[in-house]
């Protein structure tokens, strides 16, 4: 078997030395006919190709830029400039500079020790140009003298395969050195700093300029805009206790208190808001209905660390946006010591602030949105086997209280299974009963949509929601809905709802129906 196998690698390996020899021999054959600038023409071709096939392979280095890891590559080209690569939103074009040379800049990964600096000291963004500016002069400096010995190798090595003469070999590595020089002295002489100011964008960073809009007025504001908005909902909250006039329900201090959230999109200014909410209602538990993330790529997961100080117990779910990556970084979160966070999948139920919770995570990945969601019967494939675990946890006697799916039409499987049933993904805030008694609570996002708040004349509102559950009998008792300004506004709004069959001062909601569902609606998806 081993002599079979070698025979195509041993006829390769001959075709090939019979090739270079009939190469060799045609550029060194004497032609009478054959000018010296025809020579010249063939040896500045095999040093282009050298040259470039020496950047290919080793031409590139990785080094930080601000709170940021990159790897730098230089390419050639016709016109130059600098492109930087963010994977997977898109990419930005920069006329940095005009030379036969492009400096190709990929962002590997977020440094969250960097980034986390950056977010908790924000007077530090006022010297972050400069640090920029120090690193890319590092990075480059560092990928030039890379680039020196890439083309002079490269050009080298392939010249004296082609000539098989080593002065020919270091006449091409000289050339090439020569040309290097050159395109980075013409490069350094076009420099344009200004060129950051009016970069070209692709892909989903298109909507770059109407989403960033004066991108250094941003970057200072944000932190104390998000603080902002929090104290927002506190002093509102305040207001709203001491103010209301509604004849509803009043929830004493033993009432149990769940925050649902939902549709966070990678927004950071969800933290400050769901925390804030956490200490003015004093909340046992959230509830994440998922699309925590845009993409659910593993750089993304340290957008999760700030879930363990949120002041409360924290029970996740995944959504079409969330992949297996982003569940796994909760789950690690959820396995350390003394955590209080929980992974729902599968339908296997968790004991939360005295309430059982179950859940099951999407079962479509959907981030470009490339399977429209509306009836999908995945989601009732799903849904279906997640009522299946709730059924045969009431036979069992330990009936779950609250099912949690991220589409709401999975969750409108488990109608007549479980009093309340919790969703997202529509963007949407509603709620309704079922056929069979089943309340399904849809939340709004927390997140404001994420980028997609611009996609809209006017941004899209945070919403978030607290539920008052009997402590007793788990049931619901009363719900208020917090409403927030979207991106860069300031408006808040505070509402109260009641169960239209719970009235001041009469019992708790009845259980539901143990009958099977019957019928469903879609959702529309996001």
């Amino acid at each position: 078997m081993a002599s079979v196998v070698s025979k195509p690698s041993r006829a390769a390996g001959s075709w090939f030395r019979q090739f270079a020899d009939r190469l060799s021999a045609t550029v060194r054959r004497p032609r009478p006919r054959l000018r010296p600038y025809r020579r010249a023409a063939g040896l500045a071709a095999v040093t282009l190709l050298g040259a470039w096939l020496g950047l290919l392979v080793v031409g590139n280095v990785r080094t930080p830029v601000g709170p940021v890891d990159t790897t730098m590559t230089l390419r050639p080209s016709l016109t130059g400039g600098t492109k930087i690569n963010v994977s997977p939103l898109g990419a930005l074009e920069l006329h940095s500079h005009t030379a036969p040379l492009r400096l190709d800049v990929d962002v590997d990964q977020l440094d969250q020790e960097r980034a986390t600096a950056l977010v908790d000291h924000p007077e530090r963004i006022e010297g972050l140009e400069d640090e920029i500016s120090g690193d890319v002069r590092a990075g480059a400096l560092d990928l030039g003298l890379r680039s020196a010995v890439a083309v002079l190798t490269g050009s080298c090595a392939l010249a004296l395969a082609v000539y098989r003469r080593p002065r020919t070999a270091l006449a091409a590595g000289g050339l090439s050195l020569a040309l290097l020089v050159t395109c980075g002295a013409t490069a350094a002489a076009t420099w344009n700093p200004k060129s950051v100011l009016e970069p070209r964008f692709s892909g989903l960073l298109a909507s770059a300029p109407s989403v960033v809009g004066n991108a250094r007025s941003i970057a200072t504001e944000f932190d104390v805009y998000q603080k902002e908005l929090a104290r927002l909902v506190t002093n509102v909250t305040k207001l709203y206790d001491a103010a209301s006039t509604l004849p509803a329900y009043q929830p004493d201090p033993s009432t149990t208190r769940v925050l649902h959230v939902s549709d966070i999109h990678l927004n950071p200014a969800a933290w400050h808001i769901i925390r804030s909410l956490v200490e003015q209602y004093k909340i046992d538990v959230i509830i994440d209905t998922g699309d925590t993330m845009d993409h659910g790529t593993a750089p993304e997961n340290g957008f999760l660390e700030p879930i363990p100080d949120l002041g409360a117990p924290y029970v996740w779910v995944r959504g079409n946006h969330d992949s297996e990556t982003t569940q796994q970084a909760l789950q690690e979160l959820a396995d350390e010591r003394g955590s209080q966070v929980h992974v729902l999948d599968k339908g296997e139920p968790v004991n939360v602030a005295g309430l059982r919770i179950s859940g099951w995570g999407d079962p479509q990945f959907t981030p470009d949105r490339s399977v429209a969601p509306e009836g999908d019967p995945a989601e009732r494939a799903e849904g279906r086997k997640l009522a299946e675990t709730l059924r045969a946890q009431r036979d069992a006697g330990t009936p779950v209280d609250i099912a949690v799916g991220h589409n709401p039409v999975l969750a409108e499987q488990t109608d007549g299974l479980v009093p309340l049933a919790l969703a997202g993904h529509t963007h949407n805030r509603s709620t309704r009963v079922l056929p069979h008694r089943t309340r399904l609570m849809i939340e709004g996002s927390t997140g404001g949509s994420g980028l997609r708040a611009v996609e809209g004349e006017t941004p899209d509102k945070v919403q978030a929601s607290v539920l008052y559950l009997d402590r007793d009998s788990d049931r619901l008792q009363a719900w208020d809905e917090i409403n927030l300004g979207g991106l860069g506004l300031s408006k808040a709004e505070v509402s109260r709802h009641l169960p239209e069959e719970i009235k001041p001062g009469s019992s708790p909601s009845p259980s539901p129906s143990s009958s099977s569902p019957t019928g469903t609606s879609p959702a529309t998806g996001r």
